[in-house]
């Protein structure tokens, strides 16, 4: 992105749809058109990658760093294609509005793509279907496979599958594509209908002068067709379990660390692959998004690597990875990487001469601000650089209004105040922020819809280190409002983001 602008931080799971969850359907088309009323030019989105609910649905969870979720596919867009009859997706009045429920919506969906994919057989051939397989077999082959294998023993791991599946036997796997050939048609087309809906919004968005910011998680899950796939990439056993996993070292918030359990990456053998696992994954997301948030950053300059035995994240050791390679790597093969660095926490000098050197906008989250009496803050606005991405907050955070009212000390409640030059009442405080993040020389703003709602925590996204209540707040269709939408291109237009 060239330019100052702003936009909006807001999930899939998050829009407004009569089906538990948010979705790609009339209500993602409606929410771009707010955006577009409020001459906001970004709309920035967590990980489109399939969930589970062993890991409570997380979207940095994923059993595929390619797939998309069929929980997001809309059923009003089926009806509208003629692959389901409206009587057959009128949705049961028992779905809830105001929170995603997963179980329920993925019970519900299920049995429509059920329905959608045996309308789908009995039409007949379909080009646009064959090109998409054809265009996305360097992925989509294995996925089914893993999909229904993993189906077909009842939802195991792939390494405690049998060792010939395991270890990727051909005759194996040769096998299992014969007798499993229509469960992977299935999930093949699944694939189809996710990514037909998801670049058709993508399109109608950028008509319309707003760019899609999409979420790349650094790291992958142990039981996922990614590591079934390429296991030499990963610091594995001969069974297929993590030699060691990642996380980050105790520091201020957690005496212990945090042991996220992500297999590590051989960076020698990706290095020696001219790091073509990584350049086929970036090429994939930047035809699903304009730009690229590349989640936990400094862990492609230096990671903490944790022995696999381990409970806490304590006795780990920071290893090096060959960030300048592997970023020129990328550079090569797209010469204007248009990514993001998720650059929280212990950032240290050699990071941000990564970033510098390759010109990588980091992030200034404003909530962060006030945490001490320190003019010389770096995400005190006084202090940015035009080349960074200032947020309110991110998904990981309170909202404004619940940090306020249930976290901010009294001093940094002061320093805030200071900082503005006035006591603002909390029902304000919300906009004054987001004012103070407008006005800064930073080119790119974002702003979680619950900030702009001044909303309290009751609508915070994600605790992290908890499993459960995550990822589940929604917005009503009565929140896109006009009145807002004006009020925000107001305060666009005042400092030059349109």
């Amino acid at each position: 992105m060239k330019g100052r602008c702003s936009g909006i931080l807001l999930h899939i799971t998050s829009l407004p749809s009569p089906y538990g969850i948010g979705d790609l359907g009339p209500g993602a088309y409606r929410f771009a058109q707010f955006l577009q009323e409020a001459r906001q030019r970004l709309w920035q989105v967590l990980p489109l990658n399939p969930t589970d609910p062993a890991f409570g649905n997380s979207p940095y969870s994923s059993a595929s760093a390619f797939a998309g979720d069929p929980l997001f596919i809309s059923p009003e867009l089926m009806v509208g294609c003629g692959l389901l009859a409206p009587e057959e997706a009128k949705p049961p009045q028992s779905l809830p509005q105001g929170r995603a429920d997963y179980d329920r919506a993925r019970l519900y969906k299920e049995r429509l793509l059920r329905l959608a994919y045996r309308t789908f057989c009995t039409a007949g051939s379909d080009p646009e279907y064959m090109r998409f397989c054809e265009e996305n077999s360097y992925w989509l082959e294995d996925y089914a496979l893993y999909k229904a294998i993993k189906a077909h023993y009842r939802g195991k791991a792939w390494n405690e599958w049998p060792p010939a599946l395991r270890d990727r036997d051909a005759s194996a796997i040769e096998e299992a594509k014969r007798s499993l050939g229509e469960a992977m048609e299935e999930e093949r087309f699944r694939e189809y209908l996710f990514f037909r809906q998801w670049f058709s919004l993508k399109r109608y968005c950028n008509e319309r002068g707003i760019s899609i910011i999409g979420d790349l998680p650094i790291y992958v899950n142990t039981d996922s067709v990614d590591v079934w796939r390429s296991p030499q990439i990963f610091k594995l056993d001969p069974d297929g379990r993590p030699c060691f996993v990642a996380g980050v070292p105790p520091d201020y918030f957690s005496s212990t660390g945090q042991l996220w359990g992500n297999p590590v990456y051989r960076w020698d053998v990706l290095k020696a692959d001219g790091f073509g696992w990584w350049v086929e994954r970036m090429r994939h997301s930047l035809r699903l998004f304009d730009v690229v948030r590349i989640d936990h950053f400094r862990g492609l300059v230096a990671y903490w690597e944790i022995p696999a035995h381990e409970k806490t994240a304590i006795n780990g050791r920071w290893l090096k990875a060959p960030a300048d390679d592997f970023l020129r790597t990328l550079q090569i093969h797209f010469p204007n990487l248009p990514i993001i660095a998720e650059d929280l926490g212990f950032i240290d000098p050699e990071v941000r001469e990564i970033m510098s050197r390759y010109r990588i906008p980091g992030m200034k989250v404003l909530l962060f601000a006030f945490g001490e009496d320190n003019p010389q803050h770096p995400y005190l606005p006084h202090n940015y650089q035009r080349e960074c991405v200032v947020y309110t907050g991110t998904h990981d955070n309170n909202t404004i209004r619940g940090w306020m009212e249930g976290e901010a000390k009294p001093a940094e409640v002061a320093r805030l105040f200071r900082y503005l030059g006035r006591k603002v009442p909390l029902s304000e405080v919300h906009w004054e922020l987001i004012r103070l993040a407008m006005l800064s020389v930073a080119d790119m703003v974002l702003v979680p819809f619950q900030d702009l709602l001044g909303l309290g925590s009751e609508a915070r996204m994600n605790h992290p280190s908890t499993s459960e209540g995550n990822w589940e707040w929604r917005l009503s269709e009565g929140q896109l409002d006009p009145a807002l939408a004006g009020k925000l291109r107001d305060m666009t237009e005042v400092y030059n983001r349109t």
